[in-house]
């Protein structure tokens, strides 16, 4: 895969490793790739502008108020040109404004306006990238969308060794060549999927309903995130405030038997997710007329339609790739292995949602993925969106697999 005629804007700030990007934008010239920067108050202080401009051969942007260039908006514009926004080196503090969503200078400006992937390459001392604050900055960031390049582990310029070291040039362009070939890839295999979400309704009589404290939020990430780098993406949503989005077909459903027609409507797909928490039973007769107080003395109840089971099982439209939620206060992994088992899961999330800080209702999440091998991946408290990411990295890892072209 060839980066000729890529454009990438490529934002230097104030690191001692703002020097790599001379090398790096030598690579990325080598290679047909069009350059335009953007040097931050902070990088002057260690590369020129002069240096910049000779080797990409265009101007270099500093001020977000230039009075020789009124007609153009250069945070919009730059950011509409470019294929990618790449930031190097990424500091603590940077993180810390891009996190905070800051748009004080021309670099933040752009950033902030930007449709296009945000690639972050951070430079720092490892107890300074290892401190909390620094950590959840990473997340809060993943969680938007940025994708992170680094950091390495190794020797810094203060003479400590540990992680936070800037990954090198031939790093950096190793990993553009590979995202644009990951992305190319994914478009050429048309990927769809389709994702369930919220909390089902079963009618007791026209007012009253059994359902749950489902949100939605968890599976509504997931589709963003899946929109994001490529995949055609269909939500089935049950139940749920969440804000409707351009980038997703949306179907709204009341009840487990209207999601699961809906499911089927979709197939085929290459990916299914149920992360919908649909209703276990519903009422055997719905009441036509409200039921008076006096008169319920008791609820017949039957087994509901089992859409994750369906969708393990169903052999002619199965889809590839088929990752269930299983929502559990007690025994997480072992209720949640057997789930993956009987349901015939490629994946499982196994949701906790005992506690009130994190799991239904709220924006944040505690999940452990278990994969088919029983292998598990337990992400601490963290927000819905970035465990989204790391979902959709898998997902994305799963039908890039094969492919010998990747590296």
């Amino acid at each position: 895969m060839s980066l000729k005629n890529k454009k990438i804007l490529l934002i230097i700030s104030g690191g001692i490793s703002a020097y790599k990007a001379l090398d790096l934008i030598r690579l990325l010239k080598k290679n047909d790739v069009t350059i335009k920067t953007i040097l931050t108050k902070g990088g002057k202080e260690f590369i020129t502008p002069l240096s910049i401009a000779s080797l990409t051969g265009n101007k270099v942007y500093e001020n977000i108020f230039d009075s020789n260039n009124e007609a153009e908006i250069d945070h919009i514009s730059l950011s509409r040109w470019a294929d990618i926004i790449l930031v190097l080196p990424i500091t603590a503090n940077f993180m810390t404004r891009l996190s905070l969503g800051k748009a004080d200078d021309l670099a933040t400006t752009a950033i902030l306006a930007s449709n296009k992937d945000i690639i972050l390459v951070p430079a720092m001392n490892v107890r300074m990238w290892l401190h909390r604050a620094t950590q959840n900055n990473f997340k809060t960031l993943v969680g938007y969308g940025y994708k992170f390049i680094g950091p390495e582990t190794g020797e810094m310029a203060c003479g400590e060794y540990g992680e936070g070291k800037m990954s090198s040039p031939r790093q950096i362009f190793t990993y553009l060549k590979n995202y644009f070939n990951r992305k190319d890839i994914l478009k050429k295999k048309k990927i769809s999927a389709l994702i369930t979400t919220g909390s089902t309704r079963e009618y007791i009589d026209p007012v009253r309903y059994i359902s749950n404290k489902s949100s939605g939020k968890q599976g509504y990430e997931i589709a963003l995130a899946l929109s994001k780098i490529g995949i055609k993406t269909s939500l089935i949503v049950a139940n749920s405030d969440l804000k409707p989005s351009k980038e997703l077909k949306i179907i709204k459903v009341e009840t487990a038997n209207q999601m699961f027609e809906a499911v089927k409507n979709l197939l085929p797909v290459d990916i299914a997710i149920c992360a919908a928490a649909v209703g276990d039973f519903k009422v055997k007769k719905i009441k036509k007329g409200k039921i008076k107080k006096d008169d319920l003395n008791y609820l017949e109840l039957e087994k509901n339609i089992d859409i994750l089971n369906y969708l393990g099982k169903n052999n002619k439209l199965r889809p590839k790739f088929v990752i269930g939620f299983s929502a559990e206060t007690e025994d997480l992994i072992k209720n949640s292995l057997n789930k993956l088992k009987n349901k015939h899961c490629d994946l499982i999330i196994a949701n906790d949602v005992s506690r009130k800080d994190f799991g239904f209702d709220v924006d944040y999440n505690k999940v452990s993925i278990i994969d088919k091998n029983g292998k598990v991946e337990s992400i601490s408290k963290s927000k819905k969106s970035f465990i989204a990411s790391v979902i959709s990295k898998k997902i994305v890892d799963k039908f890039l697999i094969n492919d010998k072209d990747i590296n």
